[in-house]
C-alpha cells in the first residue's frame, strides 16, 4: 500500500481499559522507557494502573488523561521504532489533540502529560459533582440539535460538545438540562444514551477549567510544529505555534468538530488513517463518516503486526 499519505489520529477519553499498553511494555524498551517517563513526570505510578487498574481509579478524569496520552505515545514510539511509516498530519479528539501535539515536537512529553493531569483535575472541579452530564443523540442532524439544545435548556446550559459523524452527536451541560434533552430526543423519534461522566466537557461550563489550564500553558515551552496538526476548535490546520495556548484553552468550552477534521484531512489528500493508542473509537467513527476510508489502529503487539503486513506491498 502506498503510505504518502498517512494521518496518524489519536484517541481521547473513554478509550482507555484496563491492560492497555502492556504488550508494548512488556516487548519494546521504548515502550517501557516512555511509561517510566511519565512516571517520572507525575511521581504516580501511571503504568500501573494503565496495566492493572482498578478500572474505578482508571476513569477518574485526572488518571485517565495521562493514562491515554503516554499508552498512545508509548504505542507511537514503537510504530516509529517498528516500521518506516511517517505521517503527513496528525489529530486527536478532545484529549487526542495534546497526543498529536506531542508527536509533532510542540509539546514536550513529560509537559503534556503534566498539563492533562492538571486538566482532567480543573475540568472535574469547574463542576460540582452530579451538577454536569453528557449524553449521545443518535440519528438526528446537526441543526435539529441545536433546536433540541435550545429547547430542553430551561436557562439551564446545554450545548453540542461533540460532532462526531453523520447521526452522533454529543451534548453536554447542567444535568437536568441534558436529561430534558434526552426525553425530548426520543419524544422526537431520536434515540438518545446518557453517558457514564462527570464532567460537561466541551461546554461553556468548562470556562472556569479553561481559565486554570492557562496558567499551566504559560509555564510550558511550545515548539514549531513539524508536522501538521489539525484543531478541534477550528477542523483546522494550527496556524503557529503562538495558537496553541489559545485553541487549547478554548477545546475545553467549545465543540469538537471531529466529522469536520476528517473531511479537512481528506481535502488534504489523506489515503489511510492510523488511529495510535487505546481501543478502536475513530476508527469506527470514520466507518461512519465514509465506508471507503482505509483505517488501521495501533494499541497492541497483534495490531502492529496486522499494520506491519498491510504495509509490505
Amino acid at each position: 500500500m502506498n503510505t504518502s499519505k498517512l494521518a496518524f489520529i489519536f484517541p481521547g477519553q473513554g478509550s482507555q481499559y484496563v491492560g492497555m499498553g502492556k504488550t508494548f511494555f512488556d516487548n519494546f524498551k521504548v515502550a517501557k522507557d516512555t511509561f517510566e517517563e511519565a512516571d517520572d513526570a507525575l511521581g504516580l505510578k501511571i503504568g500501573s494502573l494503565c496495566f492493572n487498574g482498578p478500572e474505578a481509579d482508571l476513569k477518574l478524569t485526572y488518571n485517565t488523561q495521562p493514562a491515554i496520552l503516554t499508552t498512545s505515545i508509548a504505542a507511537l514510539r514503537v510504530l516509529f521504532s517498528e516500521t518506516s511509516l511517517k505521517p503527513s498530519l496528525l489529530a486527536g479528539h478532545s484529549l487526542g489533540e495534546y497526543t498529536a501535539l506531542v508527536a509533532a515536537d510542540v509539546l514536550s512529553f513529560r509537559d503534556a502529560v503534566r498539563l492533562v493531569r492538571a486538566r482532567g483535575r480543573y475540568m472535574d472541579e469547574a463542576v460540582p459533582a452530579g451538577t454536569g452530564g453528557m449524553a449521545a443523540i443518535l440519528g438526528m442532524d446537526k441543526d435539529k440539535v441545536e433546536q433540541l439544545c435550545k429547547d430542553a435548556s430551561k436557562g439551564e446550559v446545554v450545548v453540542p460538545a461533540n460532532f462526531n459523524c453523520p447521526g452522533q452527536i454529543v451534548i453536554s451541560g447542567h444535568s437536568g438540562a441534558v436529561t430534558r434533552a434526552v426525553d425530548l430526543a426520543k419524544e422526537w423519534g431520536a434515540k438518545a444514551i446518557l453517558l457514564p461522566v462527570s464532567a460537561p466537557s466541551h461546554s461553556p461550563l468548562m470556562d472556569p477549567a479553561g481559565e486554570r489550564l492557562s496558567k499551566e500553558l504559560e509555564k510550558i515551552d511550545i515548539s514549531g510544529i513539524k508536522c501538521p496538526v489539525i484543531s478541534n476548535v477550528d477542523a483546522d490546520f494550527y496556524p503557529s505555534k503562538d495558537k496553541v495556548p489559545d485553541l487549547l484553552i478554548r477545546q475545553l468550552s467549545h465543540p469538537v468538530r471531529w466529522e469536520e477534521s476528517i473531511a479537512k484531512a481528506l481535502s488534504f489528500g489523506t489515503e489511510a488513517f492510523v488511529e495510535v493508542g487505546p481501543g478502536k473509537v475513530l476508527c469506527g467513527l470514520l466507518k461512519r463518516i465514509n465506508r471507503e476510508i482505509k483505517s488501521f489502529n495501533v494499541e497492541d503487539v497483534d495490531s502492529l503486526k496486522a499494520l506491519q503486513n498491510a504495509f509490505k506491498a
